[in-house]
């Protein structure tokens, strides 16, 4: 098996930052819900209600593959999408719920398509 060098600098840059406690939700920054973007606003308000969804994607498992958000086994985490004006397509804005509705769930804002996140603090 071959390995990059550019695959193990990422490999071992990850392994530091998960070390360093980077990836840990006490480290990771928030976010109060009237700061999120209208829009954000609006997606955290459907999912509490249970829907109606917008995109089909709605609701399927994130598999926080990036390792960006706390590790939970595979189901914890959802992805919702975030309306972007003038955008057609999905865009690059994502609600993530963890734990479902119990116990009590958290939630997740990336603005960036999952390269970085904060957590919704209510």
């Amino acid at each position: 098996m071959k390995f990059s060098l550019l695959s193990i600098r990422a490999l071992i840059f990850a392994l530091l930052m998960w070390a360093a406690g980077a990836y840990s939700a006490e480290a990771m920054d928030g976010v109060a819900v009237g700061a999120l973007p209208p829009e954000a606003q609006q997606t955290l308000s459907l999912i509490k209600r249970g829907g109606p969804y917008p995109f089909p994607r709605d609701g399927v498992i994130f598999g926080n593959y990036q390792h960006a958000l706390p590790s939970q086994p595979r189901g914890y985490y959802h992805e919702f999408t975030v309306k972007t004006p003038g955008v057609k397509s999905r865009g690059a804005q994502r609600i993530v719920v963890g734990g479902g509705t119990s116990p009590a769930p958290e939630y997740f804002y990336t603005g960036d398509h999952y390269a970085t996140f904060k957590r919704i603090q209510e």
